[in-house]
């Protein structure tokens, strides 16, 4: 199955939307087809680590399960989320916007509850090498850091949040 980005964030929010009426098992496949492609995938985290899903519904079981089919995509887009996250936190607060502060520290947490429930080798693997690229300035991590110019505060933010993290 193919899904182009928009049309993953369409659908994320239409499942979203439809939640409470549907059954453990067609969220469940509804959200692995949606996670079994990268754009898919991208469109989902996107959208539901932006949600208003209050805590009792965040994450699901069936969201959990989902993403577990998928640890390919998944494993990289959560690490990228954390970072990112963290680093718009100190952005938008240097800037004085404390709304998207707070948007962002709301992914932020969002994507570290999903990170705890999914820790396995191989994403406890992702946040290493984030690390090292961190601390070494090279690795797999270092050209998404440095895409995004991420500066020395953003950078050890990154390095304390995914610290609990790492074995």
């Amino acid at each position: 199955m193919s899904i182009s980005f928009e049309n993953a964030i369409q659908e994320t929010q239409d499942l979203l939307s439809q939640i409470e009426f549907l059954d453990a098992k067609t969220i469940t496949q509804k959200f692995t087809e949606l996670v079994s492609t990268e754009n898919g995938a991208r469109g989902f985290f996107v959208t539901y680590l932006t949600s208003d899903l209050s805590h009792r519904e965040y994450p699901s079981l069936e969201v959990i399960t989902a993403l577990k089919t998928s640890p390919i995509f998944v494993n990289e887009l959560l690490v990228k989320n954390l970072a990112m996250s963290t680093a718009m936190v100190i952005y938008h607060r240097s800037q004085g916007d404390k709304e998207n502060a707070q948007g962002s520290e709301k992914v932020q947490e969002k994507t570290g509850q999903l990170i705890k429930q999914l820790l396995s080798p191989a994403l406890g693997e992702k946040l290493q090498q984030l690390a090292t690229s961190l601390n070494t300035g090279q690795g797999e991590y270092q050209a998404f850091l440095e895409r995004w110019g991420y500066d020395n505060y953003q950078r050890q933010a990154i390095a304390e949040i995914i610290q609990p993290f790492l074995q």
